[in-house]
Formats: structure tokens, sequence, C-alpha cells
């Protein structure tokens, strides 16, 4: 049996059902349809996520943090494409258009290793320029050339991650029908000629390839798009499975540390975790973060992406490779499931836990506790459990540095362990995280919190 690094109901969803051989001729002449939210559906798949534009505007765009009207971007698909795992040749993309672009590394990025132990997931992943999402499936043959299993993933590639959930429920019908009738290309081909979008002149393979624009504010843009294509909600699940290591990895983050998480497969419900960790870090003073890195998310990466992590100063990934742990140069963090380590030696006092993340821990739980009981009693809106998430950390932030800026622009720029307090941290516990973060954003103030025994 596969080992879990987590048991939790978003990781048995991310798995999903079992792909059937085909048992009948209707099912490999009968074609699935496609569309902005896949087409025509297998009587026994679970109920389907409901896409955008069957939500109402008070679901989609009034809610807190949700975009606002006018603010939808285009569709821009640049690339479809599909993998195989071929038992002579391993990975290798057998389909793609357009047929001229590079989609070097693409065979392993949507196919995660590891994956031939499970039957189904999906993946995010950065490609050059573009963000991709792909998803895998896993059907037993009774064929001894593909030695009893077929596995593929089909995925696509755009220059936005926000637009990448319209299409996980077609590139889910996709795969399966793959699978199920290989080499039927037409619906992904009428798919990329509907959805494709319009690319700068010349990348095509070899071409230079144009700088990587990162979104200003993953608050604003990522996570109002990504949340809908989760049942359950991975904000609730990412708080149910690190526990209090949230307080620990949200310093870490708003520090911009290179992140990696590491966990066996399947590998959708850790890119969801990468998309956490950088929900950690918003903040919305103005001239806040002018002097650091975008806290990058990288979602899944392999042993092909390390001549690009080496050159990164800042990002959030996973990967399902445990080689990376041995490659300390490429990180300052390592996320084993839940166990948060560091190997530099000057970060390993963020490692504990002292009162004030207890108390932050706390209080996040007593406000879910609270939002769960409103929507229960309360027939009109009320925010979900991912917008408190969001504006639980953002409002942590916007506090810390707010009373930074206060400081810095006071006359003896001196802080203190009252201030220290007011910002809610603890005065001796936080003291090196405070220095890391007042050399990280470049903020000119005083600590003065210098004898433990004077808290």
């Amino acid at each position: 049996m596969v080992e879990r690094g987590d048991s939790a109901p978003l990781l048995r969803w991310a798995q999903g059902p079992a792909v059937s051989p085909p048992q009948a001729p209707e099912l490999q002449a009968g074609g699935r349809g496609w569309g902005r939210g896949g087409g025509g559906r297998p009587a026994a798949e679970p109920p389907r996520r409901r896409e955008p534009e069957e939500l109402g505007a008070s679901e989609v765009l009034l809610q807190p943090g949700r975009l606002e009207l006018g603010d939808v971007e285009e569709d821009q698909v640049v690339a479809v494409f599909v993998v195989t795992f071929d038992p002579r040749s391993g990975n290798m993309v057998e389909w793609c258009l357009p047929q001229d672009i590079d989609l070097e590394g693409v065979e392993f990025k949507s196919m995660a290793s590891g994956s031939h132990k499970i039957q189904s997931d999906f993946i995010y992943f950065r490609k050059g320029p573009f963000f991709g999402l792909a998803c895998f499936a896993n059907m037993p043959v009774e064929s001894e050339l593909e030695r009893g299993a077929r596995m593929k993933s089909v995925g696509i590639l755009s220059p936005s991650y926000t637009l990448l959930y319209r299409y996980m429920h077609f590139l889910e019908n996709q795969v399966r029908h793959q699978l199920e009738t290989p080499g039927h290309y037409s619906h992904l081909a009428a798919f990329y000629e509907d959805k494709k979008g319009v690319l700068h002149a010349g990348l095509g393979r070899g071409s230079s390839l144009p700088p990587v624009y990162w979104l200003p504010s993953i608050h604003r843009y990522m996570y109002p798009e990504m949340k809908i294509t989760h049942p359950a909600g991975c904000m609730s699940q990412f708080i149910k499975f690190f526990g209090e290591q949230i307080i620990i990895l949200w310093k870490f983050a708003l520090l911009r540390k290179r992140i990696l998480i590491f966990s066996p497969p399947p590998v959708g419900v850790v890119c969801y975790r990468v998309y956490c960790c950088c929900c950690l870090a918003n903040v919305s003073l103005p001239g806040i973060g002018g002097t650091v890195p975008e806290s990058k998310p990288f979602f899944y990466v392999n042993v092909a992406d390390i001549e690009s992590l080496e050159v990164e100063v800042s990002y959030v990934a996973c990967t399902t490779e445990k080689i990376f742990e041995e490659k300390r140069e490429l990180y300052d963090v390592y996320v084993d499931n839940q166990n948060v380590k560091t190997h530099h030696d000057h970060l390993q006092p963020l490692l504990k836990i002292n009162s004030a993340d207890r108390e932050k821990y706390r209080r996040l739980n007593e406000q879910r506790q609270m939002l769960l009981y409103s929507q229960e009693v309360e027939e009109e809106y009320n925010p979900c459990e991912e917008d408190l998430f969001v504006l639980f950390f953002l409002e942590q932030n916007n506090r810390i540095f707010q009373t930074l800026l206060e400081v810095s622009a006071s006359q003896d720029k001196t802080l203190t362990a009252e201030h220290a307090r007011g910002m809610g941290l603890d005065p001796q516990g936080d003291r090196s995280f405070l220095m890391d973060l007042l050399e990280a954003y470049g903020i000119d103030v005083m600590l003065v919190i210098d004898n433990p025994c004077c808290p």
C-alpha cells in the first residue's frame, strides 16, 4: 500500500476515483465533450465542482478578497499536451499543440516521480515564463508491452496560474479519454483552437523567453481563483495538517525564505500547501516589500529544476523526490510532511514555538469556531474559512509592519519589548525573528530587547 503523508479528505479527493478499462464498444466511439468546464461525464463520477460562471455573483464577486467586476482575465492557453509513460523510454510528450513550442521537461513536471503508485492526481507547476496544470491517471491494462499499466497526463500552459482552475474538470475528463482511446486528440485540438492565447513572436524551440511577470498580490489574484478548485477548502486542510507549525511557516514565509515541501504522491494537495504558504506573507501596507523578493509559488519541482532553483533567492515549492533533502544549497527550509526544519544555524530559533505563537494559533482556531457557529445559525452570507485564514495573517502582518514603520519614523527609532507585545510577538522568543525581519525589509530601527531576564 502506498504511503500517505496526509489522510485529510482533500487528499482523498485529490487522488480521485480509479480509471476503469473500457467495457463496451460505445465507450471507444463516444467522444467526450469539451468546453470551459469540461464535457460529458460518466455516470459513476463524483459530483462536479461548479465553475465560476455557474456561481452567483455573491459567491464569486462579492466575497471579501475576491475579484471585482471587470477584473476577470481573458483565457490564454498557450499550449496543450499529452504525456505518456513508455516502459522502454520513460516519460515522453506524445502530442502537443502548438507543435513548435518548447516543452522540454514538461514530461517530468506533469507526471510526478512516484505517480505509478497512485490512480490519479493533479499537478501545478512552472515552465519558463508559463504556469501549468496537468491531470494524471493510471489505468490497468492487459498488455505485456505496457507492463499491465497505462499512465498518461493531459496538461495545459498559461502565462497566469489564476486561470488554470477553469480547466481542471476538462483535463480530468480528457486524461481518462486518452487512456481509454489512445491517439484521439480531436477534442484537445479543438479546445486549443478555442482557448489559445496570443503570444509574443518567436516562442518556439530555442528562442529566448520573455521575463516572468509575477502577480503583485497573491491575495487579490491567486487566492480568489484557486479557491474554486477544491471541494473542502485547502486552507482548512492546511490548518488541520500543520497545526501550530503554521506559525513557524508564517515566519519563514514573511522572511521570504526558500521553502521546499516534500511529500509522497499524490502531489495535488501539496501544491495547495505551496499556495497556502504564499498566502501567509500577504501585506497590504504601501511601501512594504519593495526591498524583498516576491514570494514565488513554483508549485511542483523535480531534479530537472535544480539549475533554476540555484539562482532563486525566494520561492515556495513542493517535490516528491527525496534527493532534494540532500541538496541543502537549494533551500532554507525543508518541510517533510509536518516536520519543519532548517539547516541554517541562525534560523534554528525560529523553529521553537513560543507563548505568542500559541496565542496566535489559539485565536485563529477560536475565530474558526466562531465562524463555523455563525454559518450554522445565520442564513445571510458569512465569510468562509479561506477568507478568515487569509485575512487573519494579513491583519497580523499589517500590524507588525505598521508598528515598525511608526518606530522607524520616530525620533529615537527604538523598538521595545512593549512594541513587540503590541505586534503580537514574544519579546524574547521572537527576538531573532524581529532582527531578521528588520534586515530583510531594510527597516531602520534599533532593537533594545537584549536582557533575557527582563521580558
